[in-house]
Parts: C-alpha cells; sequence; structure tokens
C-alpha cells in the first residue's frame, strides 16, 4: 500500500493584505515607497538633493488644489473648474500689479472665492448636479482668463511676486512652505472643526444631515470657496514659477490631476471622508512617477496611461471595500 506525498499548499499573503480597506487607507504611501526605491537602485542621481526639490516645487501646486478638491469630494461633489480658476487669477495678477502687490493678490485670490461661491451657489441653491454646475465655469472661467490677458502671454517682473515662486525660507521653497502649511490648515479644518465634521456628515448623507439642522446649504457653498480661493493661490504661485501670465495653458488638465491625488490617496468619490495625507501622498506619487519615466525615456503619454490604470484601481479598491 502507498501514500501520496501531500503537497504544501502555497503560503497565503497576510490577511490585512487580501483586505481592500488596507490598500485604500495604506496603498498610496506603500506605491511612493516602491517607486522611491524604485529610483534609488535604478534611476542615476534621482535622490539628491536638488532633484527632490526640484520635485516638491513642482508637486506643490497641485497639493494646493487638490487639498481643495478633496473638501468638494467629501460633500459628495466635485469641481471641474479648478484649472480655470487658476487661470484667471493668472489673468488678474498682472493686471492689478501696478496698485501694489497686496491688491494684486487679494483681487487674485478674490476672483477664485467669486468662482467658489458661484458653484456653490449653482449646487446647493439652484440644485445642480457639480459636474454640471462646474463644468460651465470650466469653459466660461478660462475664456474669461484670455479676454482679460487679450489671449497674450505677459512677463512677469515684479520681484515680490517672483519671489514667490524662487524664493525660500531657511532652506524650504516658499511654494513648498505654503502648500505644507495649507496641508495642515486643512487637516485641522477636517479632524478638529466643527465645519469640518458638518462636511463629512454632509458627504456622508446630505438628507439626514438637512434632517437634524446641519446648515447644509451654507457648508456647501463656503466648500466650494474654499477649492476655487486654493485654486486661485496655485495659480499665483505657478505664475511666479514661471515669470508669465499664461491664461491659455496655465491650470490645463490640473482638474484631473487634483481629482487623481484625492481618488488614489484614498478619499471615496461617494463622499463622507477625507484623507488629507493620503491626498498629498497621491500627488506625490503621481509626480514621482511620471519624472521617473521622463527620467528612463519614456513619452508623456505613456505617464497619462499609467495615471489612468492607478485611478481604476483605486476606484476599484474603494468600491470592493464598500461591497463588504
Amino acid at each position: 500500500m502507498t501514500t501520496q506525498a501531500t503537497l504544501p499548499r502555497p503560503a497565503k499573503p497576510p490577511a490585512r493584505l487580501r483586505d481592500p480597506a488596507w490598500y485604500q487607507e495604506y496603498g498610496v504611501y506603500a506605491a511612493v515607497a516602491v517607486v522611491l526605491l524604485f529610483n534609488a537602485l535604478f534611476t542615476e542621481h534621482f535622490l539628491t538633493a536638488d532633484n527632490l526639490r526640484t520635485q516638491l516645487v513642482q508637486v506643490a501646486p497641485i497639493v494646493i488644489v487638490a487639498l481643495g478638491m478633496a473638501l468638494v469630494i467629501g460633500t459628495e461633489g466635485i469641481d471641474l473648474s479648478v484649472g480655470s480658476t487658476m487661470a484667471l487669477a493668472a489673468a488678474l495678477l498682472p493686471l492689478y500689479l501696478g496698485y501694489g502687490l497686496v491688491p494684486a493678490l487679494l483681487i487674485a485670490l478674490l476672483a477664485g472665492a467669486v468662482v467658489g461661491a458661484i458653484n456653490g451657489t449653482l449646487v446647493s441653491l439652484v440644485g445642480l448636479q457639480p459636474i454640471v454646475a462646474t463644468l460651465a465655469l470650466f469653459v466660461g472661467g478660462r475664456g474669461l482668463a484670455l479676454v482679460m490677458a487679450d489671449g497674450q502671454l505677459k512677463q512677469i517682473v515684479n520681484p515680490d511676486i517672483l519671489a514667490l515662486g524662487t524664493g525660500s525660507f531657511l532652506g524650504i521653497p516658499l511654494v513648498v512652505l505654503i502648500a505644507g502649511v495649507l496641508a495642515l490648515a486643512v487637516a485641522f479644518l477636517v479632524q478638529r472643526t466643527t465645519f469640518g465634521r458638518q462636511i463629512v456628515a454632509i458627504g456622508g448623507n446630505r438628507p439626514a444631515a438637512a434632517l437634524s439642522g446641519l446648515p447644509v446649504k451654507r457648508v456647501l457653498i463656503g466648500v466650494y470657496i474654499l477649492c476655487g480661493t486654493m485654486a486661485a493661490l496655485a495659480g499665483i504661485l505657478a505664475t511666479a514659477r514661471l515669470t508669465a501670465s499664461d491664461p491659455s495653458s496655465l491650470g490645463t488638465l490640473m482638474e484631473l490631476s487634483a481629482i487623481t491625488a484625492v481618488v488614489v490617496g484614498g478619499t471615496p468619490l461617494n463622499g463622507g471622508s477625507i484623507r488629507v495625507l493620503g491626498t498629498v501622498a497621491g500627488a506625490m506619487l503621481m509626480q514621482l512617477l511620471r519624472a521617473t519615466l521622463v527620467k528612463h525615456d519614456l513619452p508623456d503619454s505613456t505617464a497619462q496611461i499609467a495615471q489612468a490604470a492607478i485611478i481604476v484601481a483605486a476606484v476599484y479598491v474603494a468600491r470592493e471595500r464598500r461591497s463588504r
């Protein structure tokens, strides 16, 4: 009588690695670590101080816009007008620099707040779907910016404005420092303030939030104003870094970059949760991935395909988590 040897079963991965919740919460950080490790091994001079500084400077405007987008998505909304808002702020900046630095900055930021107020009003009071309401200013905002700039690129020579794009404080680029401070401020807003808890509650269940007495319409308008103001700030910083106001191209596809950062960072598109640190990590992942492909002489189209694949994977993981 013979006995058959029992073949060993393949080892299963740890339970947490089979849980979609783990990937939604920590997957973006693991992906950033993998990209950094890959570059440390296979990309020359990638992890040098100068290159990392460049990556942080380039991603800072995306982080700022993505933070505002995360607040909007937390309410189960979307804002497609952030790129046009950046262009509008960039167009206004050189028009009012003759009145001084502070008035020019305030007017550019006010333009972003007005765009946000219009979006918020259309969503909360008129009742339009966020994608429809913000699509109108996605088209109209850039058109208005081009009219204000006469369709021309305008050089920026004001040293105070240029310092925002090229200056540093204690060795940290100002654009990076501003993005970091805003990330901390948004995290505090979401986790420690009544307004932040109202945002999450409205995104989780808007009818229930209204029935419980929360000021749903006021909160929605406030969230879109914040998003528009952050987009305008990103437009100012991008203009300062480029030393020119170019409304025809500034902020192009920024809405997609911001949405990608938010979704990859673990914030669900159906609202009710906001992951600030994940949003920052998501923006950094997209920037590092794009830079890695460029360093290895791959076309930008490859980066776009990889970005699309990551978005699909992130949405799939979020859907799997909700279905359990």
